[in-house]
Parts: structure tokens; C-alpha cells; sequence
């Protein structure tokens, strides 16, 4: 590093491509209790076919489908009721030609039916006997052995959160424990002498609560990750390596909050540079602007810009995605969005990405401005929109794409 100015600067887009640490989470059993939004180490087969048998999906009647054909409301076909299909049960009966079961939802199909004519088209005319109103084809109203899941096919697939649905396909199958990716221990580290902790009563003059810590540990379990805060580190010389050097052997990432800009009390490029290789320092991003992002012998990390504002925008847009790699998930989930009309004139500079807190009301995006200093902006905020690299601005009408806060 050469003078106090950024170097190695790269764009938002080659830091998520390019900056892509090796290092993984260990992998653990869990049970399924414990498994909602973890990422699978890998691909869960099914032990055997789902549901496993020929199954009803109406209420209905059990027939040989070639036994309805031509039925109508004026010429109905008539059955002889052979008996009926109880829940839970294999049947007792079977259909022969001219023949039918009374069947519930879910039930197992018998011998000699290929498909279920729902209730609805059938009436008891007289004891013992059904009229059929509508033919039905082989296959309707019911499903394979196999059609859910067939033996030895992906159930869920590794390297994706589970969802609550993955949950009731495994258990539907019977697998009770799945292995997925320990949660990654990200290490939040504040600087700076003016900080303090969050539960200082009374500031002097110059000093300010901790705010950012706090709101990137919330952001760090949002993205499933386990956040470890490690306290402030002052502005003395030695002190940031000397805590690094003690988060890092327990730490998957870590978070440097405030330090990186080229000031002359900012000391997080020369403590990392000692521990590690500074990947780039300084994002095409506004807010945001003077962030690092180093490999500290396999462990990644990320050195953030003092103003709150700036610290959690840039977070969200390069953290948070390397928050869900380290703990195996190579596509982060999609975050909800809306589409909106932009209420506004934006500017932008091209080649820089703008990361616009915005407000929606009646579908349209009101942006919100303010210092990069006054986390209210994002409290007020209903997500954001992103004026992209090459734009240099958005004209107000525009259709936008607002991306959600949860």
C-alpha cells in the first residue's frame, strides 16, 4: 500500500464473483427440528418410492376405468358396490369387471381398479348399486407408487436452505436427521476510541453507542450464520492485529466495523495486511465506498466503513452472500421484492452501484436520503432499490424493482 489511498478498487459484481473464500462449514447431524433454513452437505436420496403405494386423491369410487367410458347424465353407467377401502388399511377387496369400491382420499388403491371417479359424479340409486354420471380415464383420481419421489431420487438437494416443505418431504420419507453445514461463527469486531458499548448511560462529548455491531449480528443470523460480538478495539497502534490474531482461529469471518477508510487514524488495512492478503480495499458502491476485503490465511474478511448506513448497505450486498457460501449455500435465497413506480428523478454516477433506501406506498418507491451517519433512514426504509453500474440515473416513472426488508 502506497500513500493513504484506495487501491485494487473492484465493482460489486467482481467482489461476488471474484472473492470467493474455499473454506466451508463442518457438517453435523441434525434432526429435522433443528434443520429449518440450514443448508444440506449434500444431496438426501429416498429410501424408498413415495407415497409408496397407489393412492386415492378424491372421495370417490374405485373402478376399471373402461367400465365409465359413454357415461352421461342421460346415460350413466351402473356398478355393483363390492364394499369399501378403510384408511390406513390395505383393502379387502378387489374390483372385478362392473365393479366398484367406495374409496376415501388417500386410500389404497385395490386390485382391478385403474382410476377413482369422484363422488360428485356418482349417485346410490339403490342399495348396492352405483350410478356413474361422468367416465373417467385409467390413472384419474389417483397417484403412482412412485409419483412423489421415486426410490433413490433427490428428496432435497444439497448446498440450498431447507424449507418447511423440504421438512415434510423427509419426513414423509422417514429420514429424521439430515447432515447440514455448521452455522458460520462470524467474529463482529467495532473500532474506533469514540465507540462505546450500547450500555454506556451517560456519552461524553464525541462518544457514540455501539449501533452497528448490534445490527450486523442481526444480519448475520438472518443469513443463518452464528454472530460472535468481540468487542471494541481502540485506535492504539498494535491493537486490531492483536485482536485479530485472537478471533481469527475460532472465527469463519470476520467483521471489522469502522477503520477502513484512508484516514489517518484508520488502522484496519495495516492490521490486516500483517495477518493476511488484502483482496481489494475500496467498493464501486454508494454508500459504502472504503470497504476491504481480505483472506486471512483461508478466513475471510471484511472491513466495513464506519457510518452505520454504510456499513450495513454494503453488508447486505457482500456479506450477506458470503455469510451463505462459507455455510455451503452457492446461490444465497432470494430476498421478496415488489415492483414499483419510482416517484422520482435518480442520479448516479455510471460505473457505480447505488443502493437506494426507498420507501412503498400504493405502489410507488419514495426514495429516502440522508447521512450516511443516521441509521433512521434505514428504519424507515421498506427495502431498497439499486440504480445499476452502468446507469447514470433513473428517471421518476420508472418501473423498479424494490427488493423487501424481511
Amino acid at each position: 500500500m502506497t500513500g493513504r489511498e484506495f487501491f485494487t478498487a473492484r465493482t460489486v459484481a467482481e467482489a461476488l464473483a471474484g472473492f470467493r473464500p474455499a473454506h466451508r462449514t463442518s457438517a453435523a447431524d441434525v434432526p429435522l427440528s433443528a434443520a429449518l433454513h440450514r443448508v444440506p452437505a449434500g444431496a438426501v436420496p429416498a429410501p424408498a418410492a413415495l407415497p409408496g403405494f397407489v393412492r386415492s386423491t378424491v372421495d370417490g369410487f374405485a373402478v376399471r376405468a373402461a367400465d365409465t367410458y359413454g357415461a352421461s347424465d342421460g346415460l350413466p353407467s351402473y356398478l355393483d358396490l363390492l364394499g369399501a377401502v378403510r384408511m390406513g388399511a390395505a383393502p379387502a377387496v378387489a374390483v372385478r369387471p362392473g365393479g366398484c369400491v367406495a374409496m376415501p382420499t388417500g386410500g389404497v388403491l385395490p386390485d382391478g381398479a385403474d382410476a377413482v371417479v369422484m363422488v360428485e359424479y356418482t349417485a346410490e340409486t339403490m342399495p348396492g348399486t352405483i350410478e356413474v354420471t361422468r367416465p373417467v380415464a385409467p390413472g384419474g383420481g389417483v397417484v403412482r407408487a412412485d409419483e412423489d419421489v421415486a426410490a433413490g431420487a433427490e428428496l432435497v438437494p444439497g448446498g440450498r436452505p431447507l424449507r418447511a416443505p423440504d421438512l415434510g418431504l423427509l419426513a414423509a420419507a422417514g429420514v429424521t436427521t439430515v447432515s447440514v453445514h455448521a452455522r458460520p461463527r462470524v467474529a463482529i469486531i467495532s473500532t474506533g476510541d469514540e465507540v462505546v458499548p450500547p450500555d454506556t448511560a451517560s456519552l461524553a462529548p464525541g462518544q457514540v453507542r455501539d449501533a452497528t455491531a448490534s445490527a450486523l449480528a442481526g444480519l448475520v443470523a438472518d443469513a443463518g450464520g452464528e454472530p460472535v460480538v468481540a468487542g471494541i478495539v481502540d485506535d492504539e497502534p498494535g491493537a486490531l492485529k492483536n485482536r485479530l490474531a485472537e478471533v481469527l482461529p475460532s472465527a469463519d469471518l470476520v467483521v471489522v466495523s469502522a477503520g477502513s477508510s484512508v484516514g489517518a487514524r484508520d488502522e484496519t488495512a495495516g492490521a490486516v495486511a500483517a495477518v493476511g492478503d488484502i483482496w481489494c480495499h475500496g467498493l464501486a458502491i454508494k454508500p459504502g465506498k472504503p470497504t476491504l476485503l481480505a483472506d486471512c490465511g483461508g478466513t475471510p474478511l471484511i472491513g466495513l466503513p464506519g457510518n452505520p448506513l454504510s456499513a450495513l448497505v454494503v453488508f447486505g450486498q457482500v456479506g450477506v452472500p458470503l455469510v451463505w457460501r462459507l455455510a455451503g449455500c452457492d446461490s444465497p435465497p432470494p430476498s421478496p421484492g415488489v415492483r414499483a413506480r419510482l416517484s422520482r428523478d435518480l442520479a448516479s454516477a455510471a460505473g457505480r452501484l447505488d443502493v437506494v433506501q426507498v420507501r412503498v406506498r400504493d405502489g410507488v418507491a419514495e426514495p429516502l436520503f440522508g447521512p450516511s451517519a443516521l441509521l433512521s433512514v434505514l428504519t424507515r426504509a421498506d427495502g431498497y432499490l439499486v440504480v445499476p453500474e452502468p446507469a447514470t440515473g433513473l428517471d421518476a416513472g420508472s418501473d423498479v424493482e424494490v427488493v423487501l426488508y424481511p
